[in-house]
């Protein structure tokens, strides 16, 4: 998260209304939930994820075992599972 000073971005009576509450510290201002993105979606992780997810499952129809998968892809052989058997 990129630091931003007030004075540069915001008109003065709203800085001198923020004043009232907090001085000198650090203030999160939150984006608005029409803008929220789920949990990987910015770094790419939730679409490398799924895409190994969907190769596991097609290397299971394959016939790999759970244990194979679990060893090749370093995950326990109850998340193979949970992956093998969850529809996405």
């Amino acid at each position: 998260m990129k630091y931003v000073n007030a004075d540069r971005v915001l008109p003065k009576t709203l800085i001198q209304e923020i004043q009232k509450y907090i001085q000198g510290g650090l203030l999160y201002v939150p984006a608005p939930k029409s803008q929220h993105k789920k949990w990987g979606e910015q770094s790419g992780s939730r679409k490398m994820l799924s895409r190994r997810n969907t190769a596991i499952r097609h290397s299971f129809a394959a016939g790999s075992t759970v244990d194979e998968l679990a060893e090749q892809y370093c995950l326990s052989s109850d998340s193979s599972k949970k992956i093998i058997y969850t529809k996405s």
